[in-house]
């Protein structure tokens, strides 16, 4: 069977003709005034958003002050500890500060040893008082011995400070050519530290809560410097932070060693006279005669005395 062939296509088709479009055609020029436009509407909305959320939220202040102090773990539930503890809690209420007592232990230090549980302890307290204004770190071998001292007016206040702090001072004494700044003022002063006969001392530190704080706490406890294995830990490795990166240096002030950290000895530092702010045990031992328990209690009855008597 054969079926009829199909019906041969014209070889002259019809001129192409577009599709109509039901949108308008929108031309070059008008693209550029309408891009224009969105760029100037979404300027202002960003303006206008961006004024209700300028630089980090302002801290309250309450509490003023928190004191961190971190105990190696053979201290935990022991009689020295617990004087230790009523030191700090007795002073925080009188002035209404806040108080962080932690355990090295609590903190993964991979390795490192346990004095670097200072620093994350430290970025721990913020976390835990968001709204604080300072943190003060006093050492676990310490007492504070003079409870009218308020750190916020007495070490931190603009005048008081600006009359304390040692401007271009060798940070490694006594001639390192790393100083701190001349022309640094108090008010831009973030972290407040003393220096003992061997160099910085991490005994006893003031930290101005922001955002500066939690940058220099991560970068004291970054991995690397943890790693390096420093003869004091912690201590060499601000030293090492602190002459090597004008960022922390910028905000850096030495004051005098018995405003806050005298010590119990003249060995390696300025001695603790009556009136300072705290006293810290230096040479104190795990036990014997000179153990840590003993340094404190040649304290305890006259720290215990100025509480009571409200000086």
């Amino acid at each position: 069977m054969h079926y009829a062939y199909p019906p041969r296509k014209d070889s002259h088709p019809a001129p192409f003709r577009p599709r109509r479009s039901r949108f308008p055609v929108i031309r070059r020029s008008h693209i550029k005034t309408i891009l224009l436009f969105v760029l100037a509407i979404s300027g202002i909305i960003w303006l206008f958003s961006g004024s209700k959320h300028k630089g980090p939220r302002p801290l309250t202040g309450k509490p003023p002050v928190v004191v961190v102090t971190v105990f190696d773990d053979k201290y935990d539930n022991t009689a020295y500890s617990q004087h230790i503890k009523d030191n700090r809690i007795q002073y925080a209420e009188k002035h209404g500060y806040g108080t962080f007592i932690a355990k090295a232990g609590d903190y993964d230090r991979s390795g490192a040893p346990a004095s670097w549980s200072k620093v994350v302890a430290m970025r721990h307290a913020i976390t835990k008082f968001p709204d604080c204004k300072y943190v003060w770190y006093l050492d676990q071998h310490a007492l504070i011995m003079n409870p009218s001292s308020r750190l916020e007016e007495h070490v931190m206040g603009v005048q008081a400070l600006e009359e304390m702090m040692l401007k271009d001072h060798s940070i490694v004494p006594p001639e390192s050519i790393i100083k701190t700044f001349s022309h640094l003022r108090a008010r831009d002063v973030n972290l407040v530290i003393t220096q003992d006969k061997d160099g910085l001392s991490t005994n006893s530190l003031i930290l101005r809560n922001g955002e500066w704080a939690k940058f220099f706490l991560d970068t004291w406890f970054d991995p690397l410097y943890r790693s390096y294995n420093f003869q004091k830990a912690e201590t060499h490795a601000l030293e090492h932070i602190v002459q090597w990166h004008p960022t922390i240096l910028s905000k850096l002030a030495i004051i005098p060693q018995r405003v806050i950290n005298a010590y119990s000895t003249a060995d390696h530092g300025a001695p603790y006279k009556d009136g300072d702010v705290a006293v810290v045990f230096t040479q104190c031992l795990g036990s014997g005669p000179q153990s840590c328990a003993n340094e404190a209690e040649r304290y305890s009855q006259r720290w215990r005395a100025s509480f009571s008597a409200g000086l």
